[in-house]
């Protein structure tokens, strides 16, 4: 596999090697910690997994981490799950956050671009007088270290100010966006009983206002632990009976107060998909996300107080949480709040011109949609500043990097990145001082032991494995919400290979050190980069009497598409007719959100489940992709085999 392709597609100049912050670390690295001098990345990269402890001591002291007690040692145990960071050690992540006020008062910390395409600029020192504003009111509320709390908001300042207001309390942060329906937010709010909510009137989108005071009024209802509620009028509306009015929080000038916190304090709470039940509360640390972030947004991403950081995301999405830690590196960000192709399909690269965005981050899936839309971005749009394009949220098929090579710039880093909710990072991806080839992310991360292991537990090079990372990274969970002893943490990430991360990746590491990404090897749904959970569906599908049950299933396509159909098994005496389609799709766009609407709804004789009883999706997947019947599943676990020769079949057809 590593010699298809032998020729990088990009490479980076002298100047540019000796200029990027990650060529700086290493130097300093070696010179004040044992890191190699020469030997360039791999190099590096080894030292780091090898001296775990020295490397990440040597990035507290090279991002200048500001501990205001010291940490006894980096790493206390070191055994997954459970591993301890810099116990001793108290900070607070906002502090760092928002550090460039000193020196960069009045320029842009923010810049808020809406569909407009108008990028409307915060800069820091009114950045960190709202934060200063805000905290004084939560704290004035009651709120305490440790409280929850939640806002359902667009990608907007307001957002920013909401999460660096509750981490300079020392409170936990959790958001979903507001296209998600009253009971995808009440599943994941619910878990974590937030005592403060943060919210818009409505929303705007396609050229469409949405208004979401039924919604909000719902959620006020079904969260009995909420002390306030903060109304935000996006789209103009009174402040709504027993709310508080956010100008008013946010109108005083008072310098923040940073609550010192323990390094595992929990910063915030993101949700996985939800494919078995509810979805899992992931909870990260303030001193674990501060210093994966300050690695991989200044030394991977290579930013720094000139950058301009955009990335199109929603803050029910792991990339908003990333893309505000960009403030951590003085790095201005671009909020976009919009549809990704409102006006047209090119809108992404306009906002990137007007906000003059040096590193710019997209899903795949978009990139894919503006080569089929026959976009021209270097012809249409001045990209002169773009120097990097990120995507991630699925791989990057091989086409999309010659698209972006042709149509962008062919002196055009390209960093295909891939990560995880879970460690709301990246496992593999972007290196400022790598060749960049074809359908391949650069490498695995600094501090990151990322291997692809067979189903035995050995590691394999050129060959398709299970993602596999052999060393506790700082950002992996420190627990999930209401999981007392652990073992929901344990069952879903430890059960596999006892002590080692399994992510739910097939991967392949070459010889050459790149790593490709052949999708999920579980049965997560992952469309245009939201990953997504198979039991929403079936909870509001089943909910029709003409459905007996249902299965739905995402492929990932050779070309790079994504097919996601729903397979029904229909009640006695109902038909799949034109009423039923359009029903099951309304119930779904509704209540879940239209990126879970399938590409098509099949009629099926049954659905086959285990003996246990649990529906097979990763077999039926796999036949989907063309993989035998007898290579896709274990015949003994499976209640009615037959069943399974109909997948096989319209596998084949579709073949």
């Amino acid at each position: 596999m590593s010699t298809a392709n032998p020729q990088p597609l990009w490479q980076p100049d002298p100047d540019r090697i000796a200029q990027a912050r990650i060529t700086q670390f290493q130097a300093w690295a070696a010179e004040h910690h044992g890191a190699p001098a020469d030997g360039g990345y791999p190099a590096l990269h080894q030292w780091s997994v090898d001296q775990l402890d020295t490397f990440w001591k040597a990035v507290t002291e090279w991002f200048d981490v500001r501990f205001s007690t010291p940490y006894a040692r980096v790493l206390g145990d070191r055994a997954m799950p459970g591993a301890q960071w810099f116990p001793g050690a108290t900070l607070n992540y906002a502090e760092h956050a928002l550090r460039a006020a000193a020196d960069r008062g009045h320029e842009p910390a923010l810049l808020h671009v809406d569909e407009t395409h108008e990028p409307r600029p915060v800069t820091w020192t009114e950045l960190r007088r709202q934060v200063g504003s805000l905290a004084a009111g939560l704290r004035a509320l009651g709120v305490r270290p440790g409280d929850r709390v939640s806002g359902y908001l667009p990608n907007i300042p307001e957002a920013v100010v909401a999460l660096l207001a509750t981490a300079a309390v020392g409170a936990v942060w959790t958001s979903c966006a507001p296209d998600f329906g009253a009971r995808s937010v009440l599943d994941r709010f619910q878990q974590v009983e937030p005592v403060v909510l943060f919210t818009v009137d409505g929303y705007r989108y396609g050229g469409k206002e949405h208004d979401r005071r039924e919604t909000v009024a719902e959620l006020r209802r079904e969260l009995p632990t909420l002390r306030a509620v903060v109304h935000i009028p996006l789209l103009g509306t009174e402040t709504p009976e027993g709310a508080m009015d956010w100008a008013a929080l946010t109108s005083a000038d008072t310098e923040p107060i940073f609550e010192q916190v323990p390094f595992d304090h929990p910063l915030w709470v993101l949700y996985s998909s939800g494919t078995t039940g509810l979805p899992k509360a992931i909870v990260q640390s303030q001193g674990g996300i501060l210093v994966e972030h300050l690695k991989q947004l200044g030394l991977h991403c290579d930013l720094g107080p000139e950058d301009r950081f955009f990335w199109y995301t929603s803050t029910g999405w792991m990339m908003w949480n990333f893309l505000i830690s960009g403030l951590l590196t003085g790095t201005t960000i671009v909020l976009y709040d919009g549809s990704p192709g409102h006006p047209d399909t090119g809108a992404q690269w306009r906002i990137a011109e007007r906000t003059r965005t040096t590193l710019y981050g997209t899903s795949a899936a978009y990139v894919m949609a503006c080569r089929k839309a026959g976009v021209h971005p270097a012809r249409d749009y001045d990209l002169a500043t773009v120097k990097c394009v990120a995507t991630t949220g699925s791989p990057l098929p091989p086409d999309g990097f010659r698209w972006l090579h042709d149509e962008v710039r062919d002196d055009l880093w390209i960093a295909s990145v891939s990560g995880g909710t879970d460690v709301c990072s990246c496992f593999a991806g972007a290196v400022p001082t790598l060749p960049v080839y074809t359908g391949e992310l650069q490498a695995p991360g600094l501090g990151t032991d990322l291997q692809a292991w067979d189903p035995s537990g050995k590691p394999v090079i050129d060959e398709v494995g299970e993602l596999v990372v052999t060393n506790p990274m700082p950002s992996m969970p420190i627990r999930f919400w209401n999981d007392p002893d652990g073992s929901r943490y344990h069952d879903s990430y430890f059960d596999t290979y006892p002590g080692v991360w399994r992510h739910g990746d097939w991967i392949t590491v070459t010889a050459r050190g790149t790593v490709i990404i052949h999708g999920r090897s579980d049965s997560t749904l992952n469309r245009q980069g939201v990953r997504m959970g198979s039991a929403d569906i079936y909870e509001v599908v089943e909910r029709l009497p003409e459905i007996k049950e249902s299965l739905v299933i995402g492929v990932e396509q050779p070309d790079g598409g994504y097919w996601m159909p729903l397979f029904v098994q229909l009640a006695p005496g109902a038909a799949l007719d034109e009423a039923l389609l359009n029903r099951i799709k309304q119930a779904i766009r509704e209540q879940l959100s239209p990126r879970h609407v399938p590409d098509e709804v099949i009629e099926v004789p049954g659905i086959p489940h285990t003996l246990t009883g649990k529906r097979i999706e990763v077999p039926v997947k796999r036949l989907l992709q063309g993989t035998p019947l007898d290579k896709a599943v274990n015949p003994g676990s499976v209640d009615n085999l037959s069943l399974l020769g109909f997948y096989e079949d319209l596998a084949r057809k579709r073949a």
